[in-house]
């Protein structure tokens, strides 16, 4: 996970960009420019270098046991060609995920990947830019007139291996052309220095995971602090993006009410005037999944994450599977508490959905 330091003088802690311990190369990836920059940054880094025949397939990772292995495997970067260019819906937040990275070097013990990455907890990364670029304008050309809107987060956090691949960049600019094409990520890190001055056209928006104090210290090891989050915020708003903030996953404890009340009040006393215009709000309460509760509980044996299914309401999903929410009442007081707190603080922010 990315380590924290002392700034040099100053009580500050910082965190440090991804750096793996271990890389692997698709050999067909070194045949692409950017799989070739990959390359070359890696053995500046001195980082081993091992080659594979598939990115979908690592099998010799370190470690001894089960954990030792995933948690190797989160500081491994899989480096391959994106050949699946048919692209998976991401509703509500978009029309379609966008996939230029697979896999997170986070530890968030309520993630999603958690299952649907299952046995490959690895971060994959894919070269094959114009590839991508090319099946997102069949996309965006298939629509027309109509705003297609691609989610570049669905599968990782592409802000957090920006500083190694410059695909978000490459994304980036290729909106910035289209007249019906939209990009949105969402990002738990401050790392957006490569992609201040970019010609975005305003548009790409670019959203910030954000979450109470005791949520971000108690479940998301391995990211940047809040601190970093909002600073980097007001950088993007400053260069000029469309600025969001993704609340999720709202958690009910105790003290959450008033948890959310500083998140917000925090929130609110950062960004400045201008920083706070056209600014949009996403709210996800917490939900898993059997499978989820069972692999959760194996990779963070000590985590206080609540997942009794007895206090949940069970909600069926897209093909059959159902996840466990919190019961009507309380999704409603959290909806109702937290809209509340939005629109004190930020009276012309939209907020997009609660689910």
């Amino acid at each position: 996970m990315p380590t924290q330091v002392l700034e040099a003088g100053r009580k500050k802690l910082v965190t440090k960009p991804f750096l793996p311990d271990l890389v692997y190369f698709e050999p067909d990836a070194l045949e692409y420019p950017k799989g070739r920059k990959i390359y070359d940054w890696a053995k500046s880094h001195g980082l081993p270098i091992r080659m594979t025949t598939s990115h979908n397939r690592i099998t010799d990772l370190p470690g001894d046991t089960e954990l030792e292995k995933y948690r190797n495997a989160k500081r491994t970067l899989v480096v391959g060609i994106r050949k699946t260019l048919k692209f998976d819906t991401s509703k509500p937040s978009a029309e379609y995920a966008i996939p230029i990275s697979t896999g997170c070097m986070g530890h968030c013990h309520y993630c999603y990947l958690q299952t649907t990455l299952g046995a490959k907890p690895y971060v994959r990364v894919y070269v094959n830019t114009d590839d991508i670029l090319r099946a997102a304008q069949q996309y965006i050309d298939e629509r027309k007139p109509e705003i297609t809107r691609f989610e570049a987060a669905c599968t990782s956090d592409p802000v957090g291996l920006e500083h190694i691949t410059g695909s978000l960049q490459d994304l980036i600019e290729f909106m910035g052309k289209q007249e019906y094409g939209r990009l949105r990520f969402v990002t738990k890190y401050h790392h957006v220095e490569p992609l201040i001055g970019l010609n975005h056209q305003l548009h790409t928006r670019i959203r910030f995971s954000i979450n109470s104090d005791y949520v971000i210290r108690t479940f998301e090891p391995g990211t940047s602090r809040f601190e970093e989050r909002i600073e980097a915020a007001s950088k993007i708003a400053k260069a000029g993006y469309p600025l969001g903030f993704i609340i999720a996953p709202i958690i009910w404890y105790d003290g959450w009410e008033q948890g959310y009340t500083e998140l917000l009040e925090k929130l609110a006393e950062r960004l400045e005037l201008q920083e706070k215009t056209d600014l949009t709000f996403e709210l996800i309460q917490h939900r898993f999944t059997k499978t989820a509760k069972r692999v959760i509980e194996q990779r963070y044996p000590k985590t206080k994450l609540e997942m009794d299914e007895a206090k949940r309401k069970y909600k069926w999903g897209r093909w059959g599977q159902g996840k466990y929410v919190y019961p009507d009442e309380q999704a409603e007081a959290l909806r109702m508490f937290i809209t509340e707190q939005i629109f004190l603080h930020f009276p012309d922010a939209r907020i997009e959905y609660f689910t």
